[in-house]
């Protein structure tokens, strides 16, 4: 999906991370889009929360607090019965993921040409 994997060892160069303030605070940032890669992926919450080694509630806290600040379900769940419970994103979902991605790499472009530049300069 949208992510890289993280590497054992350090990259020399600028690095940063970046999220998306939204009333309460985070609205979506690294951590929150790959919750919502997995919710998409697996179909369920607790799935995608297990994988990420993160509490149940917890990640039900992250996507009720991203479904109050767009004013709209970015995930939508279903309860469980004799069929079983699960989530998919909504088509606001699939944009906020889509947007953080985009944003993510530009940022990563930026910061790579700028590790370049100072690579091969050193102050």
């Amino acid at each position: 999906m949208g992510h890289k994997k993280k590497q054992l060892k350090p990259k020399p160069g600028w690095h940063g991370r970046i999220w998306l303030e939204g009333e309460e605070g985070t609205l979506v940032g690294y951590g929150r889009a790959v919750l919502l890669e997995k919710i998409q992926l697996h179909g369920s919450i607790s799935k995608a929360s297990t994988e990420m080694k993160m509490s149940y509630k917890h990640a039900w806290n992250l996507v009720k607090s991203m479904n109050r600040q767009t004013g709209t379900a970015v995930v939508i769940t279903r309860r469980g019965g004799n069929q079983g419970g699960g989530a998919i994103l909504s088509e606001t979902g699939i944009r906020l993921l889509q947007l953080f991605w985009k944003v993510q790499k530009k940022m990563e472009q930026f910061l790579d040409e700028e590790s370049s530049k100072w690579l091969q300069n050193k102050l």
